[in-house]
C-alpha cells in the first residue's frame, strides 16, 4: 500500500509565493527534490538555511558536535508562550541541567511502573469507543491525554485540572506550527503574526491550568501523601551536580513540554497507525492475531507484539510526528562543499529523510516487515530518526514506542476497523495531523 503524503511544489517559485506555501503547510512548500538530495541551501536577502537529509553530516550535527548546532532561537518563536524555558528549547549548562534531572524519571525501571496506568488509560479507551464512523484523531488525542495524566500525575482525564488542559490544547494545536516562517525568517517584533492572540490566549488558559496541577502536587508532597508517579519523581529530584530542584515555575515549564511532546505526538502516530492498518486487511488482521489476553497483560509481555511494533516503527517513519527541527550554526562552518555563515540555520527534516529516494527501498509504501527482513540496509536504519537523535534524543522515547504498540494492539485487537472517505491529506501543525482528520468505521470483533 502506497499511504497519501501532500503534494509538492514546484523546484522554482517567487520568494512571495513560498512565503504563501509556507503559511499554509510547510510539508508541501517543499519542492519534490528534497525526497533525492542529500542537501539543500536556501539563500535569501533574509535568511540562510541548509536541508541536510545526508546521514553522514547528520550524524555530525546530532552526535559528533552537537554543542556547535544548538537549537535554533527561532524556534522558541510562536512556543515561548507555552513552553516557557522547558527542556525542549533551552541549550547549553541549562539544557544539560534539566535533562540530569528530568532523565531518571524515563528510565526503563520507572516506565515499568507507570505500565499499569498506561494500560488503565487504553481500556477507557476501549470502554468509550463507539461502533460506527469516528474522527479518529480526536479520539488518539484523548487516549494519549489520559496516558499523559495518569502516568504524570495519577489522575484521568475527566480530572477537573487535567480536562481543562486537554480541552485548551485542542484549541492550541492548530493555531502554531511547530516549524513556522519564523523560525527562517527573522521578523520584527511589529510584525503581525497569523493567529498570535489565539495562541498566546490559548497557552496562558494550558500554563494556569498545569500550574493548578502542579500546585495540587506540590501541596501533596508537602503533606507527605503524594503519589509515587512520574510528576512527584521529577518534582523530588535534585541535580546531582548543583543539587537544584526546579521550582513550580520551572515545573510548570517541563509539565507544557510533556504534555506536547507526549501528548501531542503520541496522538499524532496513533491516528496514523490506526489509519494505515485500517487500509491494509492483511497486516490488520496481523496485528489482531497477535492482540493477547488482556486480564494479566504485563510490561514484559510487549516485547512479544513484534508485528504490532514493527507497524508502529513503519508508522513514524512515514509520518514522523515531528516532522522538521532546526538547529543554528554556533561559528563557520563548511557543509558539503558548501560554506554556511555563523548563524546559518539548518534544518532536520525526518519527513524527507524516512522517505529518502537514495536511502530506503519503496519509501513511500507502507511495509512494517522491512524492519523484521535481514536484508534491511543499514543506510535505512541510519535514516531513521523519529525522536531526533544524539544527546537531544527524546526522554520518552522508549515510553512512547510502549504506549503507541499497546495502543495499537488494543485498539485493533476489539475493533475491525475500515478507512472511511477520501485518504487523508498530511499537513503539519504542531504535529503530523491530517488537513480534514481521519474518519475510521469501527466495529467490534
Amino acid at each position: 500500500m502506497i499511504p497519501p503524503k501532500p503534494p509538492s511544489r514546484p523546484d522554482r517559485v517567487s520568494l512571495l509565493e513560498y512565503g504563501r506555501l509556507f503559511r499554509r503547510d510547510i510539508l508541501s512548500a517543499q519542492p519534490a527534490r528534497l525526497y533525492r538530495a542529500w542537501m539543500a541551501e536556501f539563500r535569501t536577502p533574509f535568511f540562510h538555511s541548509f536541508m541536510v537529509n545526508d546521514p553522514a553530516l547528520l550524524n555530525v550535527v546530532l552526535k559528533e558536535r552537537p554543542d556547535d548546532f544548538p537549537k535554533s532561537d527561532r524556534i522558541r518563536e510562536g512556543l515561548v508562550p507555552l513552553l516557557g524555558r522547558s527542556v525542549f528549547v533551552t541549550n547549553g549548562e541549562e539544557w544539560k541541567r534539566q535533562r540530569r534531572i528530568i532523565d531518571p524519571a524515563f528510565g526503563r525501571g520507572r516506565l515499568r511502573d507507570a505500565f499499569p496506568a498506561m494500560m488503565d488509560a487504553a481500556e477507557a479507551c476501549i470502554a468509550r469507543l463507539p461502533e460506527g464512523e469516528v474522527e479518529i484523531e480526536r479520539e488518539a488525542s484523548h487516549v494519549a491525554a489520559d496516558v499523559i495524566f495518569r502516568t504524570l500525575f495519577s489522575v484521568p482525564i475527566e480530572d477537573r485540572l487535567a480536562s481543562a488542559v486537554f480541552d485548551e490544547f485542542r484549541a492550541y494545536q492548530r493555531t502554531q506550527p511547530l516549524v513556522n516562517l519564523a523560525a527562517l525568517l527573522p521578523l520584527p517584533r511589529w510584525v503581525p503574526r497569523p493567529h498570535a492572540k489565539a495562541t498566546r490566549r490559548a497557552a496562558r488558559s494550558i500554563r494556569t491550568a498545569i500550574a493548578a496541577l502542579v500546585e495540587r502536587r506540590a501541596q501533596q508532597i508537602e503533606a507527605g501523601n503524594a503519589p509515587d508517579d512520574l510528576a512527584t519523581k521529577i518534582m523530588t529530584y535534585a541535580d546531582p551536580e548543583t543539587g537544584h530542584s526546579f521550582s513550580r515555575e520551572e515545573m510548570v515549564d517541563q509539565v507544557a513540554i510533556f504534555f506536547l511532546a507526549g501528548h501531542e505526538t503520541s496522538a499524532s502516530a496513533l491516528a496514523w497507525g490506526l489509519y494505515l492498518l485500517a487500509a491494509d486487511h492483511a497486516a490488520q488482521t496481523r496485528v489482531a492475531v497477535e492482540a493477547p489476553g488482556w486480564e494479566n497483560f504485563a510490561f514484559s509481555d510487549l516485547s512479544r507484539l513484534s508485528f504490532t511494533r514493527d507497524v508502529f516503527r513503519e508508522t513514524l517513519r512515514l509520518y514522523p510526528p515531528v516532522p522538521m527541527m532546526v538547529r543554528e550554526a554556533t561559528r563557520k562552518e563548511v557543509l558539503r562543499d558548501r560554506k554556511a555563515g555563523k548563524g546559518a540555520q539548518i534544518v532536520l527534516s525526518p519527513w524527507h529523510l524516512h522517505r529518502h529516494e537514495r536511502l530506503w527501498d519503496q519509501p513511500d509504501a507502507f511495509d512494517p516487515d522491512r524492519w523484521s527482513r535481514a536484508e534491511t540496509k543499514e543506510s535505512e536504519r541510519a535514516a531513521y530518526m523519529p525522536f531526533s537523535a544524539g544527546p537531544r534524543v527524546c526522554t520518552g522515547a522508549g515510553f512512547a514506542m510502549a504506549e503507541g504498540v499497546l495502543l495499537l494492539s488494543r485498539i485493533v485487537g476489539a475493533f475491525e476497523i475500515e478507512a472511511v472517505g477520501p485518504p487523508p491529506v498530511p499537513v503539519a501543525h504542531l504535529t503530523v495531523r491530517s488537513r480534514n482528520g481521519i474518519r475510521l468505521r469501527l466495529r467490534c470483533r
